[in-house]
C-alpha cells in the first residue's frame, strides 16, 4: 500500500507563504491564519509541500487505508486560497450560500480574496467544519 505523501513536516510556513503568495494573498493567509488559530487552538504546521494545516486526524478507509490529515487546512493554488474544510451538513451548505464570491470541490473551498467574502461566515465555516472533523474521528 502507497504511503501518504501528506504529512507533517518541519518546514516552515513563513517561508512557504513567502515563496508562493502575492501581496494580497499574504495578507488574507495571515488572516485566515489569526481565525483558524482561534478556532482550533492548534499552530500551523506544513503538511507536505504546500498545506498549512491545523491539529491531527487519523481517519480509517473501508478498505482498511488509514492515514493522518490536518484537522482544516489551507493552500496557496495559483490566483486562488484553498481550504480544506467539511461541507456536507445542511447547516454548512446554508452557510456557504451566505458566503461570497466562491467555488466548492469535495472538501475544497476556493477563494479569491478574504474581502469579497463574509468573513464572520467563513469562520462559522471553519468552525462547523473542525467540529464535525472531531466529532467523526475524536
Amino acid at each position: 500500500m502507497a504511503e501518504n505523501k501528506t504529512k507533517p513536516t518541519d518546514a516552515s510556513v513563513a517561508d512557504y507563504l513567502a515563496s508562493r503568495a502575492n501581496a494580497q494573498q499574504l495578507a488574507d493567509c495571515q488572516d485566515l491564519m489569526a481565525m483558524v488559530h482561534r478556532v482550533t487552538g492548534e499552530d500551523p504546521v506544513m503538511w507536505g509541500p504546500s498545506i498549512v494545516g491545523y491539529g491531527t486526524y487519523r481517519y480509517t478507509y473501508a478498505s482498511g487505508r488509514t492515514g493522518e490529515m490536518p484537522v482544516v487546512g489551507f493552500a496557496i493554488r495559483g490566483r486562488e486560497i484553498v481550504l480544506y474544510v467539511t461541507t456536507g451538513s445542511e447547516a454548512q451548505q446554508a452557510l456557504l450560500a451566505r458566503l461570497g464570491p466562491h467555488r466548492m470541490g469535495t472538501s475544497c473551498l476556493y477563494v479569491k480574496r478574504l474581502a469579497d467574502l463574509d468573513v464572520g461566515v467563513l469562520e462559522q465555516i471553519v468552525a462547523g467544519s473542525v467540529a464535525e472533523v472531531r466529532r467523526r474521528y475524536g
